[in-house]
């Protein structure tokens, strides 16, 4: 699924259900990637709360799916030059609401394993917001422990999806597990 916009991770024994569970709620596509799904939605968020209930409905299927990560933005790339300058743009819109709070970016890479290295575009983006912040004269800090909010960047080959989450979303929603 090329225009996919939620990346769902499942534990190896809970493949079948997870599956099954989210071919429910959407078009689900297998990726050539070990557990790795993704589906293309119209509210990514919507999806990740008909996921929750579905975990409550059944715990089982909790255990069963490692992380859902619904995507605010998408974009494409061929190469790592510009996937960090179009991240660098996505991830510089959140500025305002990274205003003197403490963050990190976390990207979990899935292709461009030669040219992509993660820590450095983290470390990259983790940069680029620093620098904005402190020119708005609003700091931000780098957190790793209980940070006030995170950029989430999914990739699969030359597709990503990216997010940002509180510290209160992190906490309403477990499944979204960034880190």
């Amino acid at each position: 699924m090329k225009e996919w916009n939620v990346v769902i991770t499942v534990f190896q024994d809970g493949f079948r259900s997870a599956l099954r569970a989210l071919r429910q709620l959407g078009e689900v596509e297998r990726g050539h990637y070990h557990n790795v799904l993704s589906m293309k939605v119209d509210d990514p968020m919507a999806l990740l709360q008909a996921v929750e209930q579905k975990t409550v409905a059944d715990p089982a299927l909790f255990d069963a799916i490692s992380r859902v990560a619904p995507a605010m933005h998408t974009l494409e790339f061929h190469s790592a030059e510009e996937f960090t300058e179009k991240a660098k743009s996505v991830v510089l819109e959140w500025i305002p609401q990274l205003a003197g709070r403490s963050f990190h970016v976390r990207l979990h890479r899935r292709g461009f394993t030669h040219e992509l290295a993660s820590p450095t575009a983290e470390k990259f983006l983790d940069e680029a917001l620093l620098d904005a912040l402190e020119c708005r004269g609003t700091p931000g800090s780098i957190s790793f422990s209980d940070p006030d909010a995170i950029i989430s960047i999914d990739t699969i080959d030359e597709r990503a999806g990216v997010a940002f989450f509180t510290r209160e979303d992190l906490i309403r929603h477990p499944l979204l597990r960034p880190d």
